[in-house]
C-alpha cells in the first residue's frame, strides 16, 4: 500500500476504555484497540498538520486477558476515592496504517512531499517513535518496531470471527472533515483469524 508502514506494538497493560463504563468511574478496557487509540499511537511515531494517517488492520497477536487493578483515582471534588479498573494485560498487536494528505490545508500544499514524509516516518518508527507512545492510557507505556504485517504466528490465526459488539470507532476533528464541530463515529467490527479490518472514517 502507497505510503504505508507497518508497525508491532507492544505493552505490559493496556486499558482502551468503554465510555460506558466511566460514567461509573470504573473503567474496562475494550478486548482490541480502537482506531482512534491507534492512529493516536501512529501520530506519535510521526505527525505532521499537512497529513492524515488512516489505520487500514490491526492483528492480534496475544490471547486476550484482562486484569483488575485496585486504583486511587482523583476526585473532581478533591480528595481521593476507591476504583476498580479492568486492563489488558500482556498485549502485542501488528499494525498496518498509512497517510494521505489534508484537503482541509490548502495553506500546507507546498508540504506534499510523499517521499519526504514516507522516508521520515520510517526512520521516525525505526527510532521507536518521535514521541512517547501510550496504549489507551497514559499509565499504560507502549512501545513500537517495524514488522511485516501477517508474519509470525498470532494466537487468534485459525480461531474464525469474533464480534465484538459495537465499539467507537473514532472522532472526527474539524481540522480533517472541514466541519466546525466534533462527532463521534460508532461500528459493529468483526474480528476474523485474528485481524480486524478498519472501515475508513468517512
Amino acid at each position: 500500500m502507497r505510503n504505508s508502514i507497518e508497525f508491532e506494538l507492544t505493552g505490559a497493560y493496556a486499558l482502551f476504555t468503554d465510555p460506558l463504563t466511566k460514567l461509573g468511574g470504573e473503567k474496562l478496557s475494550y478486548q482490541v484497540p480502537t482506531y482512534q487509540a491507534l492512529k493516536g499511537i501512529a501520530e506519535s511515531i510521526y505527525w505532521k498538520p499537512s497529513i492524515i494517517i488512516y489505520i487500514d488492520a490491526v492483528r492480534v497477536m496475544n490471547p486476550i486477558r484482562m486484569e483488575s487493578k485496585g486504583v486511587r483515582p482523583i476526585e473532581y471534588s478533591g480528595g481521593n476515592t476507591l476504583a476498580n479498573y479492568t486492563y489488558l494485560r500482556d498485549v502485542r498487536y501488528q499494525v498496518r496504517a498509512y497517510f494521505e494528505f489534508n484537503p482541509n490545508r490548502p495553506d500546507l500544499a507546498f508540504d506534499h512531499n510523499e517521499n519526504k514524509h514516507h522516508n521520515i516516518m520510517k526512520r521516525s518508527l525505526k527510532a521507536g517513535g518521535r514521541r512517547d507512545i501510550f496504549l489507551g492510557t497514559r499509565e499504560c507505556q507502549g512501545y513500537v518496531e517495524p514488522c511485516v504485517f501477517g508474519e509470525g504466528e498470532g494466537f487468534y490465526d485459525n480461531y474464525g470471527d469474533i464480534h465484538l459488539g459495537t465499539m467507537v470507532h473514532g472522532i472526527n476533528y474539524p481540522d480533517e472533515t472541514g466541519r466546525n464541530q466534533m462527532e463521534v463515529r460508532l461500528w459493529n467490527p468483526v474480528m476474523r483469524n485474528g485481524v480486524v479490518q478498519f472501515v475508513r472514517p468517512e
